[in-house]
């Protein structure tokens, strides 16, 4: 096992793609235990790890995405944005943080959307005045509201690997987007007063108007989505199914979606579930190996054995989730780790759903933390600024992400009182 964890670390720090470490290394342990035996179950291993009704929502919510993005809706929501908040001191990058919220109703992920709103912000922001690397970091950390604000595909994903309800986890993201948002916000604020940034001319109240209808169908969809679930209509499986139906019918009331955009929509959704579930199936594969050398009961053994306060349980699990987002891939280390602290949660008298949303903001975090913060390489490459500026700049949106993430884990009723109240 000491050989198989050195492989696994030196293959991250070489930036070998996530899914392939989790694989080489457990094939590896395989071999070198001489229990090569377990080669010929390791197929069978990686197809149980996808074989779950649930994982039909990732690839039905990318295509909605696409599908939203093709039609012109990335623009509309960009252009609503500019009216309701463009004219306060800072106003663009207002507009970065609540498009990115609106965006996250949509898309659902993280690098998604700080990969296309680079391309689209971070020009707009440095021809107004704003410097290269603050618009690049406002891009990048109003990106990590993609997996929080539903639909999201950690909270599908958790809630497959926990057996907690999906729907209820989509409820429950609702509140920490939102302060989330409030508080990358308040911070820009701070920035904009501090500097000085000039203010502009408010828009007049018929453009707003006329910027608020534009961007309705839009909107429809997060709202159906929600409203399906909570009145049974529909499975959250269901409502990315829907939600698909729903894009294609407003790309084509905007008369921007094409046929000719349909086989791109296709591929990308293809490749895009590809990749992820490619990273599941290898994921519950070194789960497997874990589960094999009894790591994870280990672990829960440790963490027990430490305190029996439920307070402080959950500060230990951040600082620990903290240390792993830095090293490994959020979706790889949701799979791995939901079996580790599940069985803990009743022991404690933590709510599944509120550990749920802890878990998922956590490793979102990761993704701008360095050495393998995925959204940090996409925004530094995306929009031209050196990595190390880049994360020098990112510092005050992570220390505000990890206030927020530490209000969460302490004030659980924010985080449930909507799926409660609606139950």
């Amino acid at each position: 096992m000491v050989v198989a964890s050195l492989i696994f670390i030196i293959l991250l720090l070489l930036q070998v793609p996530i899914s392939f470490v989790l694989g080489i290394t457990t094939i590896i342990y395989i071999l070198l235990s001489g229990n090569a035996g377990l080669l010929a179950t390791a197929p069978q291993r990686l197809y149980s790890g996808l074989e779950n009704y649930g994982l039909l929502a990732i690839p039905l919510f990318m295509m909605a995405g696409e599908l939203m993005n093709s039609g012109g809706i990335t623009k509309r929501l960009i252009d609503f944005s500019k009216t309701l908040v463009g004219h306060f001191r800072g106003g663009l990058a207002y507009v970065n943080v609540i498009s990115n919220m609106l965006l996250a109703s949509i898309i659902g992920s993280a690098t998604a959307q700080i990969a296309m709103m680079s391309k689209v912000m971070v020009p707009s922001m440095e021809k107004e005045g704003y410097s290269r690397e603050f618009s690049a970091s406002t891009t990048a950390a109003a990106g990590l509201l993609g997996p929080i604000i539903p639909p999201s595909m950690l909270f599908i994903i958790y809630g497959v690997a926990s057996g907690a309800s999906i729907g209820d986890m989509f409820l429950a993201g609702i509140t920490p987007g939102i302060l989330l948002g409030v508080a990358f916000a308040l911070l820009i604020a701070y920035v904009g007063f501090k500097q000085q940034w000039p203010t502009h001319q408010r828009a007049p109240f018929v453009a707003v108007g006329k910027s608020f209808f534009n961007v309705i169908p839009a909107l429809l969809v997060p709202i159906i989505i929600i409203a399906g679930i909570l009145s049974g209509a529909f499975t959250p499986t269901e409502s990315a199914a829907v939600a698909c139906v729903v894009a294609l019918i407003v790309g084509v009331m905007y008369k921007e979606l094409k046929w000719k955009h349909i086989p791109y929509i296709m591929i990308n959704t293809a490749v895009s579930t590809a990749t992820i579930t490619m990273l599941i199936a290898m994921a519950n594969l070194f789960g497997w190996m874990l589960s094999f050398e009894q790591i994870p009961q280990s672990i829960a053994t440790w963490m027990t054995s430490l305190t029996d306060n439920p307070w402080v349980f959950l500060f230990i699990v951040n600082i620990f989730l903290l240390i792993v987002g830095m090293f490994m891939d959020g979706i790889a280390a949701l799979i791995i780790l939901v079996p580790v602290f599940a069985p803990l949660l009743a022991s404690y008298g933590i709510d599944p759903i509120h550990f749920g949303i802890i878990i998922c903001i956590n490793l979102t975090i990761g993704l701008l933390t360095p050495p393998v913060g995925a959204g940090l390489y996409i925004a530094s490459a995306l929009s031209n600024v050196k990595l190390e500026l880049l994360t020098k700049a990112i510092l005050p949106f992570l220390a505000v992400s990890i206030a927020t993430l530490f209000v969460i884990t302490y004030w659980p009723q924010m985080v449930l009182w909507i799926p409660n109240a609606l139950k």
